[in-house]
């Protein structure tokens, strides 16, 4: 017997409800019905529906307010959501846009309508399902993945960025990798994997793969890295998973995007200015099916520069050293390299935090970018 798919109906006004509720269930939907927005949360969380219906003009919480929690929840993250609504203004509709709705249908409407757009929403959301499915067989069939070749910044001219990488093992779990999304915009990613062993390579190989697949014009920062962590769940072993941290520089409107996926805070130094760490909380990837993460968007000027790093540049065991500690000193390390050549930086970098001390016992990356 074929899967039913659920629909969840919000809409305060009773007489909408039963006539979309007749509407779906001659057509054999499941459609879940309620008159508010912690109803509406608290059923979507627990049925996980396929699609939202919900109204936006609704007394307590209207319905920008509950899309607005209902992505800032990983249990409901992803499910899409149509915008059920009187009003037409092109504003009104934009703000449900940015607000993570796929689609509106506008009161009155009629029932072949709502069904039609249903319709079109579910095969949407099919189709990335799909997409996610076919993304990660084809990585499993990967039986001993490698390393590809780290990018130089000589083979990227217009990046503007320098790296200092150090792996502790042959089997790295740092690593990073920079993307030429289009001639204005740029993608750099820098990611921390758990373990050391072989598999590690692995899961390289494979991020690797999907930042190529992923990251482009069609999705924004954060789609690209929810795509990346839908296939990660399900090609990675339990006890395997990513902390990492992509920026996404547009030179041309000069908007920095950075999405943090549970990696320490990216440091920024703006031209002329002392550095600062831009601190955003996220998930991980590769552990949690509906995983939220961290978003900031930044305007920059030409000159200003940013760094990413794993935390093997402040951690050490055998010093005592952990990320809290480390941090403390880190924002004086960085003091002044704003102006300092480019190339230069990572090793000065280096040299100050080490000052000819053995490097400490974990892969060390850190990727330096400059607007």
């Amino acid at each position: 017997m074929a899967d039913a798919y659920s629909i969840l109906v919000v809409d305060d006004n009773l007489l909408n409800l039963k006539l979309i509720e007749k509407v779906l269930t001659k057509e054999g939907y499941i459609a879940l019905l309620t008159d508010n927005g912690p109803d509406a949360r608290r059923i979507a969380a627990q049925e996980h529906p396929n699609l939202i219906l919900l109204d936006i003009e609704m007394p307590d919480e209207d319905g920008f307010e509950i899309i607005k929690k209902l992505k800032n929840d990983a249990a409901t993250v992803t499910i899409p959501v149509i915008f059920l609504t009187g009003v037409s203004e092109v504003d009104v509709k934009l703000k449900g846009f940015e607000l993570g709705a796929v689609d509106y249908i506008v009161k009155p409407f009629h029932p072949q309508e709502v069904l039609a757009r249903v319709r079109i929403h579910l095969k949407l959301s099919i189709g990335t399902n799909s997409l996610v499915q076919n993304q990660a067989r084809k990585l499993r069939q990967v039986t001993q993945a490698q390393n590809a070749m780290l990018p130089r910044p000589e083979d990227f001219p217009n990046a503007g960025f320098s790296v200092f990488y150090l792996p502790l093992e042959e089997a790295g779990g740092d690593f990073y990798d920079i993307l030429n999304i289009s001639n204005q915009i740029t993608g750099y990613f820098l990611a921390d994997s758990s373990g050391h062993d072989i598999g590690t390579s692995y899961i390289t190989a494979s991020v690797k793969a999907l930042l190529a697949q992923n990251c482009n014009l069609v999705y924004s920062p954060i789609e690209s890295m929810r795509m990346i962590n839908d296939v990660l769940v399900e090609i990675l072993p339990r006890e395997k998973y990513l902390t990492a941290c992509y920026m996404h520089l547009n030179r041309d409107t000069r908007l920095m995007t950075l999405v943090n996926a549970g990696h320490p805070p990216v440091v920024y130094i703006p031209k002329g200015k002392p550095p600062f760490f831009i601190k955003t909380q996220g998930d991980i990837l590769g552990m949690f099916a509906d995983a939220t993460f961290g978003i900031k968007k930044i305007a920059v000027n030409k000159g200003d520069r940013f760094f990413i790093y794993s935390d093997g540049l402040v951690e050490s065991s055998e010093k005592k050293i952990s990320w809290v500690t480390g941090m403390k000193r880190l924002l004086t390390i960085f003091e002044g390299l704003g102006k300092s050549d480019l190339p230069d930086v990572p090793d000065i970098l280096m040299s100050r935090l080490f000052n000819g001390d053995p490097m400490p016992e974990d892969d060390i990356v850190l990727l330096c970018i400059e607007v």
